[in-house]
């Protein structure tokens, strides 16, 4: 029997019988690894069968795998939100099924699904956070911090890490198809390099004091939902090294997405709760590091969406890479002053473009 590929599986899956709670509707949204299910009281991800650098979805076994440490990493943090993995079978006759008995041909994740005007991006959009809210979040964040696994490095490799990526960002932005910048991302990838540089005592102190931990690896305000008691779901579940970050490098990560979605005040919030909890007070200068660091690795990400195929507006992402790059330029002018007296150079793209894809 030729079992099914995912183009029938993804049919099968948007279909509202093909659910055990009585659906009435599915919506269905695509992501770089994953295809999500939306019925009316839980979300189903389904892994796309895709192999790159940084994981292997290839086989139903490495599917399994990855849905079973979902569940078990984002338990951490939004512990009522994920079920649990869910069998998807073939009977003899071809027919798919859910929860069935014949050949099992791929894994799902389920989760309960959250209401999406409670996510942080949509309520910084209609400006409706509310402090109480963001204190809230504050709080499991320090929580989490002190209870993480705790990674050993030294000073030496931590700094190494952090050049190590952005060598690879250098090294992606500056590829001709893109259309970038190049000399912008040079830019940029020369004043942080130079910052690790010059600051090593800083950088080390991170690792001595215990600061790099387990991290979510992942902390965008689309990913946290702020119901009464918030959740925070979608952590980097398929590279733990990707999770390896200093607890003040995720928070400044939150930080840029929510000062570029319109709420710098979230950011300044939860490092003021944040520091009295856990005893960590980073300097302004080692986030605005951070910040520009990881508007960097965003610019990646945004670009490497142009690798996808069928993709639509490839203009949206170039402009969003170069949004990035930036931020990650004002960041770095921010933490160090003297660098504005640097000519630099300008972003590949027309303020109308700017502000099309701004605050998205």
């Amino acid at each position: 029997m030729l079992l099914p590929g995912i183009e029938q599986k993804v049919a099968f899956l948007s279909r509202p019988e093909a659910y055990p709670d009585h659906v009435q509707r599915v919506d269905r949204k695509q992501t770089h690894m994953s295809w999500v299910f939306l019925t009316d009281t839980y979300a189903w991800k389904l892994k796309k069968p895709v192999r790159s650098e940084y994981l292997d979805f290839s086989t139903p076994a490495a599917r399994k795998h990855n849905c079973e440490s979902e569940v078990r990493l984002n338990r951490r943090l939004a512990s009522d939100v994920y079920r649990g993995v869910v069998p998807l079978t073939v009977d003899e006759q071809g027919n798919l099924q859910l929860y069935g008995s014949g050949e099992i041909v791929d894994w799902l994740v389920c989760m309960r699904r959250l209401p999406s005007d409670r996510m942080l991006d949509q309520l910084i959009a209609r400006q409706a956070v509310s402090e109480e809210d963001v204190l809230k979040l504050a709080t499991l964040l320090a929580a989490f911090y002190k209870k993480a696994q705790r990674v050993r490095l030294t000073g030496l490799h931590y700094r190494r890490r952090l050049f190590t990526d952005l060598e690879a960002v250098r090294d992606e932005l500056t590829k001709t198809d893109y259309g970038l910048n190049a000399d912008l991302v040079h830019w940029v990838f020369n004043r942080e390099s130079r910052f690790l540089q010059e600051n090593p005592a800083m950088f080390d102190g991170r690792a001595k004091d215990g600061r790099i931990i387990e991290a979510h690896g992942d902390l965008r305000p689309e990913h946290i939902c702020l119901e009464p008691q918030p959740v925070i779901i979608d952590c980097l579940e398929f590279n733990r090294d990707l999770r390896i970050l200093d607890a003040a490098s995720e928070l400044a990560f939150l930080a840029l997405e929510c000062e570029r979605l319109g709420a710098p005040w979230i950011g300044d919030l939860i490092f003021r709760k944040y520091g009295p909890e856990t005893g960590d007070h980073p300097s302004d200068r080692l986030l605005a590091f951070y910040k520009s660091y990881h508007a960097c690795i965003r610019a990646k990400v945004a670009i490497w969406h142009l690798k996808d195929e069928g993709i639509q507006d490839r203009a949206h992402w170039r402009v969003k890479a170069n949004r990035y790059l930036e931020i990650a330029s004002g960041f770095l002018e921010a933490g160090e002053p003297a660098l504005s007296q640097t000519a630099k150079p300008r972003a590949n793209s027309s303020l109308a473009d700017r502000r099309r894809i701004e605050r998205q």
